[in-house]
């Protein structure tokens, strides 16, 4: 079983892991590291013990935070994994397309109508 040196606080530990899993213990390591850095930048040197136990629940809280997020998200992902088969297995018997009513047409051809007439009553007293 390998042993490992690593830096948390300022501080180096020995610690034991599986053969391999050195990578996993090294990233853990920085993890508590960076939190540990923070408390020592907030609150100074401290019992080794305490700023452990600091790093660790702040290290804990965020992970609890990630949690929620995750569950929240999948809860999400469910709900329109549901929607879509549901609208999957339902297609709508119609489509309807937004059409323009023959009024409002008509309506733009004579506005049209009108501007040539004006453009063409311009044009004559212009020439």
């Amino acid at each position: 079983m390998p042993e490992v040196n690593i830096d948390i606080g300022g501080r180096t530990f020995q610690v034991a892991c599986q053969t391999g899993e050195e990578h996993f213990l090294q990233s853990a390591a920085k993890l508590l590291d960076n939190e540990a850095s923070v408390l020592a930048e907030q609150i100074g040197r401290m019992p080794e013990t305490r700023m452990l136990l600091m790093a660790g629940l702040m290290l804990a809280d965020k992970t609890a935070g990630l949690e929620e997020e995750l569950r929240a998200a999948e809860a999400r992902i469910e709900a329109q994994t549901k929607e879509l088969t549901t609208l999957k297995s339902s297609p709508p018997d119609k489509v309807e397309v937004a059409v323009i009513p023959p009024q409002i047409s008509d309506s733009m051809a004579e506005i049209a109508a009108r501007a040539e007439a004006l453009a063409d009553s311009i044009e004559a007293k212009a020439g």
